[in-house]
């Protein structure tokens, strides 16, 4: 998985103690951590991206060598514009925390549940909701 799909993060996976309610606050505290340092990643990974952009960027005379770096630079933009979206999703994940709506999905009101959020964090749908979506998509075409 890239950058753009998963924390990369390392992490340990959330072990609720016997009894403990759900979107309790350690682990909420604990879906912030894995939050918070996915946000920074893909900061440091775009100010990487932008430096290496400035830095590579060569007037070639060959059309062949200007073509293969525009070509580059587009796929890279489109890399970086992906990202900027995924870190709009992770402020929003991290409000939905603070209002204490984390964890829940947005069309049923159900537990989404700990490991689907360790996998994807920014999850706003229970599986249940995620695959009847998924299978509305490829019905409309």
């Amino acid at each position: 998985m890239g950058i753009t799909e998963s924390p990369q993060t390392s992490f340990t996976p959330y072990k609720p103690k016997k009894g403990e309610k759900y979107m309790s606050e350690p682990q909420k505290e604990h879906f912030k951590q894995i939050l918070y340092a996915w946000r920074a990643e893909l900061g440091a990974e775009m100010d990487r991206a932008r430096h290496r952009m400035q830095d590579e960027t060569i007037n070639y005379p060959d059309p062949t060598d200007r073509a293969t770096q525009e070509s580059e630079m587009t796929l890279e933009l489109r890399t970086r514009d992906r990202e900027r979206k995924l870190i709009r999703k992770i402020e929003e994940a991290l409000e939905q925390v603070d209002r204490g709506e984390y964890g829940y999905c947005e069309s049923c009101d159900s537990e989404i549940g700990l490991r689907r959020l360790e996998a994807r964090p920014t999850a706003t749908l229970c599986i249940d909701c995620k695959s009847l979506a998924e299978i509305r998509e490829r019905q409309m075409g």
